[in-house]
Order: C-alpha cells, then sequence, then structure tokens
C-alpha cells in the first residue's frame, strides 16, 4: 500500500514538472489564443465588423460586377492603397457588395444600383483573427504560404492538448494518493 502511494506521487511530481515545462513556454501564446477567441466571440456586439448597409431596391436594375470592381478600384487608389481585391461578397438582396482587399483591411460597400461607395470601414475583426491564428507574421512578411500560422497553431493546440492531460492527472493523483492513506 506504501510502495503504491510512494509510485502515485512520484507519478504526480512527473505530470507536475510537465506540465509546467509545457505551460511556461507556451504562456503568451495562451493567453492570445484565449483573448482573442473572446474578441472573436464577441465581435459583433463590440462591432468589430462593419455593419451590412441596406439600399432599397426600387424597381432600379443592378448594375454589372465589374462595374462596382472597377469603381471600388478608384476608390481605393485614391487613398492609395493597394487595389489587389481580396473578394467581393454580392449581396443583390440587399442592394450592397462588400469589396475586401489582399494587402490591408479596408472593407468597401458599394451600391450595387449606382455604384456609388457608401461606406469605408476597417475590418478589425479579421485583424484579430489573423492574431488569433498566427497568420498575422505571414501577413505581415508576406509570406505566399503560411508557414507561421502552422506552426504557431500546431504548437499551440498540442501545448493546450499535453496542458489538459496532464492537467487532469494532477487533479485526479491527489485523489488517488488520499484514496489509499484511508
Amino acid at each position: 500500500m506504501r510502495q503504491k502511494r510512494k509510485q502515485l506521487a512520484k507519478t504526480s511530481r512527473t505530470y507536475r514538472k510537465l506540465h509546467r515545462a509545457i505551460a511556461i513556454p507556451l504562456v503568451v501564446f495562451m493567453f492570445l489564443l484565449g483573448a482573442t477567441g473572446l474578441l472573436l466571440t464577441w465581435k459583433d456586439q463590440l462591432q468589430f465588423k462593419p455593419s451590412t448597409q441596406t439600399i432599397n431596391a426600387n424597381n432600379r436594375v443592378l448594375i454589372s460586377l465589374d462595374k462596382i470592381k472597377s469603381n471600388a478600384i478608384a476608390y481605393i487608389d485614391s487613398l492609395n492603397l493597394s487595389s489587389e481585391i481580396n473578394r467581393i461578397d454580392y449581396r443583390p438582396s440587399k442592394g450592397v457588395a462588400k469589396v475586401r482587399f489582399e494587402n490591408h483591411f479596408t472593407e468597401l460597400q458599394v451600391d450595387c444600383y449606382t455604384g456609388k461607395i457608401i461606406s469605408e470601414k476597417t475590418r478589425t475583426a479579421d485583424v484579430i483573427e489573423m492574431i488569433h491564428d498566427g497568420s498575422i507574421i505571414d501577413f505581415l512578411f508576406k509570406n505566399q504560404s503560411t508557414p507561421v500560422k502552422f506552426m504557431y497553431s500546431t504548437i499551440t493546440s498540442l501545448g493546450l492538448m499535453l496542458l489538459s492531460f496532464s492537467g487532469f492527472w494532477l487533479w485526479i493523483k491527489p485523489k488517488q494518493i488520499k484514496k489509499l492513506k484511508e
């Protein structure tokens, strides 16, 4: 019985050392993951995402996607920002197209009936998401692939899984030792 308790205590100390060895180097990453995850959960309530404008159709004809694209590029060029488009989120039911760009976080909302720019906002949620998954480093250094994102996500995920595992054993081992004492 005493030998069994000693073995459990030794195992518990091993898990405590493993837990500390993993937790200390990863504490900053885990804090970032938690904080940005919380911000992403609340992004709508905190208004980190530009709200979609709505344009009344009044039996008007939608303009072409090419016209929306050229108007967005002309507008963004006037701001001296890169005009490389990442995507156009076309919402004809709302009468709006959202234009997002590749090299910055600006979102333009374009009236699908007139081509007029009706909103220019920064997509803060996209910045937070990139910090959350580690791709912000790849973005800043203009990496064509995403090596930092994969490394950051893999190390942080494996670290959290190992901390969960070792934390469980740190919780259960004292209970087993106490039970053997009785």
